[in-house]
């Protein structure tokens, strides 16, 4: 472990004394497993351990960034960080203040992957690998299992000491179908924080995923047009991080004349149901911690309220310049990289209706689930689902072809007219910013009935 490679003493020396604004250390050992399948093929296995460090100063508004691995030249790799702001400084330095911590976080696990044995994982990801490939129909597969124990620990120059540690749990698993040059694919992303129990439990999702990719060589288009659109909660939430979370990113904002015009707090973007928050805060999924990469700690933000925009995520930085409080959103992936405004556990809070009462008064709509991918540009936005099913008559009814939804961000929210009380979370998936990925996040939402959205072919 770090600590065992340099000590909190060395550390916090290594941050006092500097002719600088603002001086912060980060400490990260972390060590990995991988499994990857495709097809019949086990394309990579193994393990993997990596330590380093980086050191970050401010001075005069200017930034010094240097990334190390050795832990010997941590003064040194601090005094150019230093040098570094000194020759890029010409402002006024401005961080929101934050209270110094002095705290050790533990590790607070339930099934340790650590005590899996990499022929254990094995032998769990072959038998789904098996399954899917042997129903009739399915000529591919793609799995992607990984695990990694991270121990993070920061020291500031304004007296903060924080240890920190983490076991993210991911899992992909695909199957594709073939038929007279058709091809359709289903699949299954998940993941856990501090957990691996649920990675022994995917029988059914393995058998489920194979016989829906051959399903979808059945299924019709659906005819292109605008409807009454359901979303799941895992598309959803999907849209909910993509299209707005992005959005609410306060280094974006700040960034950008447009959105600075477009993104002011107090105004309206959707009804009263709508409520959209995102906060570390929220125990036992993928995005909690209880510090950020800056010693910020985790708190709960509302981003929407009652439909009227209240809230953006920070780092200490653009909170100071923007005038508003920190909120715990500087995150970095690794040592390689000084932490950025990102996203935690985004999620459109429970609301008041039955899935039933949603579809109930829909004449002709669809009922979109799950995801495969999509695009965002400022507030315009495609997703494609991972499945659709036509509703008619208050019913759904069959099995579509998988869809792609288009849209203006803002107009969409507004045309949020219902929010189910069935929220959940969508772990499978990591967040790409700034050469950053994939960064554990979580999104989520209940079901939501979007009115006229555009639907297409994906």
């Amino acid at each position: 472990m770090s600590d065992q490679l340099i000590s909190r003493d060395e550390i916090e020396k290594a941050v006092r004394g500097h002719n600088a604004d603002y001086v912060e250390i980060r400490i990260d050992d972390t060590a990995a497993t991988r499994l990857v399948y495709r097809g019949q093929e086990l394309e990579e296995i193994g393990r993997t351990q990596s330590f380093g460090g980086c050191a970050r100063a401010l001075v005069n508004g200017g930034w010094g960034f240097v990334s190390f691995n050795r832990p010997q030249d941590i003064r040194t790799r601090v005094e150019e960080a230093v040098s570094q702001a000194r020759h890029v400084g010409t402002e006024t330095s401005v961080l929101a203040p934050v209270d110094p911590v002095v705290d050790v976080v533990p590790l607070d696990v339930a099934v340790d992957p650590r005590t899996i044995t990499l022929a254990r994982k094995k032998e769990i990801f072959d038998s789904y690998n098996a399954r899917m490939l042997s129903v009739d129909g399915v000529t591919s597969t793609n799995i992607v299992y990984g695990d990694a124990h991270k121990h993070v620990t920061f020291a500031s120059s304004e007296g903060s000491y924080i240890e920190q540690e983490r076991i993210d749990v991911i899992s992909r698993l695909a199957a594709t179908a073939r038929r007279n040059g058709d091809m359709q694919q289903s699949s299954m992303s998940l993941g856990a924080l501090n957990d691996f129990s649920y990675v022994d439990t995917l029988d059914e999702a393995a058998d489920t995923i194979a016989s829906r990719a051959v399903e979808l060589l059945n299924a019709p288009y659906v005819e292109p047009g605008v409807y009454p659109v359901v979303l799941d909660p895992i598309l959803a939430g999907v849209f909910c991080h993509e299209a707005f979370g992005h959005l609410s990113e306060s280094d974006f904002v700040y960034e950008n004349d447009r959105m600075k015009e477009i993104m002011v707090l107090g105004r309206k973007f959707g009804r009263k149901n709508l409520n959209i928050v995102d906060g570390a805060a929220v125990p036992g999924l993928r995005g909690s911690f209880k510090y950020d990469d800056e010693g910020t700690p985790a708190k709960k933000t509302d981003l929407i309220r009652e439909g009227v925009l209240v809230g953006r995520l920070h780092s200490r930085e653009t909170a100071g310049k923007m005038g508003e409080p920190p909120s715990g959103n500087a995150r970095a992936i690794d040592y390689r990289f000084p932490p950025i405004v990102r996203m935690t556990n985004t999620y459109i809070e429970d609301g008041d209706a039955t899935f039933d009462e949603l579809i109930g008064d829909i004449k002709l709509g669809v009922y979109a689930r799950n995801w495969f991918g999509g695009t965002t540009s400022m507030e315009m936005f495609t997703f494609s689902a991972g499945e659709a099913f036509m509703i008619r008559d208050g019913k759904v009814a069959e099995l579509l072809r998988p869809v792609k939804l288009t849209g203006n961000l803002f107009t969409t929210l507004e045309n949020i007219d219902g929010i189910a009380r069935d929220l959940d979370f969508n772990q499978g998936g990591g967040c790409g910013k700034g050469g950053q990925m994939p960064l554990p996040v979580s999104n989520g939402s209940p079901h939501i009935r979007i009115q006229d959205c555009v639907v297409g072919e994906r």
